[in-house]
């Protein structure tokens, strides 16, 4: 378990192939199971040798856990030191490493990748080979074994320490792959174990699951809520989920979508105030993204893809976002419109989106009138419980524009509201900087809003599954 509760916190994480190598005798699944024990119990015996190097990516270090010794660092190097000798992108050309942390609120840790690998050649003399032939039936079994473990480590902390807990999160990585393994069989199949990294509420903290690969979610159920029963979550909501597996903050996503870019901004300061916001993760969707241009009429679009994106990450749905034809196919197919709307450039507002979740998310939604924007300062009650009890991003449509409300900060004393707006009116590059400086994803007032407009909000409802 790690906990990610301070800025001076360094993740350790360890990956690598290990070659799982099972002889069995007989099909009998009995037998089976005790020779992949076998098997895994010299995978343990592997890590536990003098043979185990871990190598820090991007840096000449390597490190010999088992023996104590270590290239171009030594056992009492600091953790936070070893940063010095990795190479990176934000390199100046005189090869000096930048050491700004880019941290985020809530993912405030750094993160040293390192490579798990095995010497081939052992110390000593050479001896002949001797070749041996063996008549018999057997069967063989062999799969490679993905590797993941991550441990906290204070910046203080040496690397030696760090490593030793490393071998023994992989220690106890195999036997939770080997307990994976048996529980998962399929005849003589197996199914590679997967080891999986999620980031739960407090006190818990990043832990590491191991599921059968392939396997679809629907079908490991019972094994998530013995999660929620060991970690004492909620049944009502997915932790365990694949698509709710944690993100490391120095690995980019490969769709290229900016993630919650809200986490940067500082939160307004009201009397008595507090802070409600979305809980999760969500994309940022807005005009001319996807070799799209809605610029001028797609806005209540990517507000409803952003929303899409938001219960596709937290694990209630595996479909992709919805592409507009998509989304307008859904409203021809629900009778809302008529089928010359698909490929058309027409608006949609808070009832279209609450329709389109609902048809193909199959997620309900409540919608909130407001008969003229001067009305929606009065509404924080209702806008802080929703992020309370549901969490999801909230569409709001009126007039000719759509935008996404990710959050409020309100005052029950005072009635002192702001807004956190996320606004899909923006035609840039996916730029964080420009975006949270420039205000399209920031913190509005009341004045906001036209003051004379209607407008609808669409309030998604979080669907109650494990």
């Amino acid at each position: 378990m790690v906990l990610l509760d301070s800025e001076s916190v360094v993740i350790l994480r360890l990956r690598g192939p290990l070659e799982l190598k099972c002889h069995a005798d007989s099909t009998d699944v009995v037998l089976m199971q005790k020779a992949i024990s076998r098997s895994f119990e010299d995978l343990r015996l592997q890590v536990k040798s003098e043979s185990c190097v871990l190598a820090v990516c991007d840096s000449p270090v390597l490190i010999w856990p088992n023996k104590c010794v270590f290239e171009e660092i030594t056992p009492d190097t600091p953790c936070e030191d070893v940063f010095q000798l990795i190479q990176t992108a934000d390199q100046d050309p005189g090869g000096k490493r930048s050491t700004k942390k880019k941290n985020r609120k809530g993912l405030s840790a750094s993160v040293i990748n390192l490579s798990l690998m095995m010497e081939a050649t052992k110390p000593g003399p050479l001896s002949a080979p001797v070749l041996a032939r063996t008549i018999q039936t057997s069967h063989f079994l062999r799969a490679t074994l993905p590797v993941d473990c991550a441990v906290r480590s204070g910046c203080s902390d040496t690397i030696k320490d760090g490593c030793g807990r490393l071998l023994e999160a992989l220690t106890r990585q195999l036997f939770d792959m080997e307990k994976a393994t048996l529980r998962h069989m399929r005849g003589a199949t197996l199914l590679v174990p997967e080891p999986l990294h999620f980031l739960l509420p407090e006190p818990n903290g990043l832990v590491t699951v191991v599921f059968p690969r392939g396997v679809p979610d629907n079908e490991l159920e019972a094994q998530r809520r013995e999660l929620h029963g060991k970690f004492e979550l909620p049944d009502d909501r997915p932790y365990f989920r694949r698509a709710n597996a944690y993100h490391f903050p120095n690995e980019p996503y490969k769709d290229g979508y900016l993630r919650n870019p809200h986490v940067v901004l500082t939160h307004p300061a009201l009397d008595n105030g507090k802070v409600f916001l979305v809980q999760g993760f969500y994309s940022y969707h807005h005009y001319m993204q996807d070799r799209v241009d809605d610029n001028g009429w797609g806005c209540a679009y990517r507000s409803l893809q952003t929303i899409c994106s938001w219960f596709q990450q937290q694990g209630y749905v595996e479909r992709c976002v919805p592409s507009h034809k998509e989304i307008q196919q859904a409203l021809v197919d629900v009778g809302d419109k008529q089928t010359s709307f698909v490929g058309s450039r027409q608006w949609i507002g808070s009832i279209e989106v609450q329709a389109v979740l609902d048809h193909l998310l199959g997620v309900t939604s409540k919608i909130l009138f407001v008969s003229q924007g001067s009305e929606l300062a009065s509404k924080g009650r209702e806008l802080a419980n929703h992020f309370l009890s549901e969490g999801t991003p909230i569409m709001i449509g009126g007039g000719v524009l759509a935008h996404t409300i990710l959050g409020v900060a309100w005052s029950e004393t005072t009635g002192e509201i702001r807004y956190l707006i996320l606004d899909p009116h923006y035609t840039g590059a996916e730029d964080l900087q420009v975006i949270t400086e420039k205000g399209w994803c920031g913190w509005k007032g009341p004045d906001f809003w036209d003051q004379t407009a209607y407008y609808n909000l669409c309030l998604p409802q979080r669907p109650r599954a494990i």
